[in-house]
């Protein structure tokens, strides 16, 4: 009996060594694995169904299936070539301005493949979420006039040759990650991306038929306050699930994003209502989405304060922005896409910077960087992602018009891409 006890003393003392062990062979951490796919699906979500609603009400009812197909079609296509080569290009091992090919076809990537303490796959597809929306965004700008296989190359290209390279300098180890840029979720690789190519690709293309002697109302706006809802909730997993852990810096992310969205919009309402005499619905929930996309390069570095006072600014800058650029220099950007996610973009970005600062309530700044030598590395980013954008923005839009031509002809659009695109009503009257 006694030489029995022995053995199962022994037996427990080598269950406890080896245990530590085993423990932290693994260095994969189950909560945060489980807030970044949480996210993940949030993601997603913003852009089937949540931006596939809020575009598709703010169209006229005859493009209205045309817009929902762009959003899921370049969803599907981006996903595929995220698959093949995008992610490799994003955040593979290359040099200062692009990865290489080692992961293409996600390879060396499987089940015990960590990115920190997140298993790869679970990385990968969150990064991917980024880039089906980013493409998504600009379509507000050429929407109601594009072809359909215009739209599908355009987006293939534009993912391929603008937002592959800026996601990797950014945050793929590119050199604007190394200079210290303060991005934490796509203020310049998405807002600001997005925004420039939607301004280009209006200028290009040329306002739809009408504009701006007609107005151009949209046609359903329960869809699009539908749709509002559904960003503002994903926009969780967006700016949340940047700090890529179940931590502090997601909590806080998540608050401040809160916060910039109610004030963006109930700025935006309270300019309109001062300007107009009344509040609108799309004034309430575009003022949202300003409010979103500006907080969203400073949402892991700053404070609650600074987080009202970024959505107040965003609220009556991308305001100004927006009237600035229908009424003033009669461009016909659809939907709004550059002077709300470009403008914000551009000024969250920079805001970042300030309010990062500790004394602020941000987060402070890195060893030996004050707040203006921090403001130039911003500044540097969004003059160098500006350039690179719409200069590669207008070549990839001209070779398009050479190969298949970018607009339908007039009388394809007085009947509305519906039947002319797809041969499809998005009403049966």
């Amino acid at each position: 009996m006694n030489y029995l006890l022995a053995l199962n003393r022994v037996f427990a003392s080598l269950c406890l060594l080896i245990t530590p062990t085993l423990a932290f062979a693994d260095t994969s951490d189950s909560g945060d694995t489980a807030w970044v796919l949480t996210s993940t699906a949030l993601v997603l979500f913003m852009t089937i169904p949540g931006l596939s609603l809020f575009y598709g009400g703010l169209v006229r009812s005859k493009n209205v299936l045309s817009v929902l197909m762009q959003c899921f079609t370049i969803t599907c296509m981006v996903s595929i070539i995220w698959v093949i080569y995008g992610y490799s290009l994003a955040f593979g091992d290359g040099n200062a301005m692009q990865g290489g090919l080692g992961k293409a076809f996600l390879n060396g990537i499987e089940r015990g493949s960590l990115v920190g303490t997140l298993p790869e796959s679970v990385f990968v597809m969150f990064q991917l979420t980024f880039a089906i929306i980013t493409p998504a965004l600009i379509i507000g700008a050429f929407a109601e006039r594009m072809k359909f296989s215009s739209m599908i190359l355009f987006s293939l290209l534009w993912a391929t040759l603008v937002y592959f390279p800026v996601c990797h300098w950014v945050w793929g180890g590119g050199w604007l990650g190394e200079m210290g840029l303060l991005d934490f979720a796509g203020g310049t690789v998405v807002h600001l991306t997005a925004g420039v190519a939607a301004i280009v690709a209006a200028v290009v293309m040329g306002n739809r038929n009408g504009f701006p002697e007609t107005q151009m109302m949209p046609h359903n706006m329960t869809m699009t306050v539908t749709g509002a809802g559904m960003l503002w909730v994903g926009w969780f997993g967006f700016n949340a699930g940047s700090a890529v852990a179940a931590n502090g810096d997601a909590g806080m992310a998540m608050l401040v994003t809160h916060i910039s969205a109610s004030c963006g919009a109930v700025t935006w309402m309270f300019m309109e209502w001062v300007k107009y005499g009344k509040p609108s619905v799309l004034g309430i929930v575009t003022g949202m989405v300003a409010g979103l996309g500006t907080i969203t390069p400073a949402s892991g570095y700053v404070g609650p304060v600074g987080a009202l006072l970024i959505g107040i600014s965003a609220g009556v800058i991308c305001f100004f922005a927006t009237g600035f650029l229908k009424r003033t220099l009669k461009i016909d950007d659809s939907l709004d896409v550059f002077p709300v996610h470009g403008v914000g973009g551009i000024l969250g970005t920079l805001l970042a910077g300030v309010f990062a600062s500790a004394s602020l309530g941000g987060i402070g700044y890195a060893e030996g960087v004050t707040m203006g030598s921090q403001l130039g590395v911003q500044l540097i980013g969004i003059i160098a992602i500006f350039a690179w954008t719409a200069i590669v923005t207008f070549g990839i839009l001209k070779l398009v018009n050479v190969l298949t031509g970018l607009r339908v002809r007039d009388e394809e659009e007085s009947e509305g891409l519906d039947i002319t695109q797809h041969d499809e009503r998005g009403y049966i009257i």
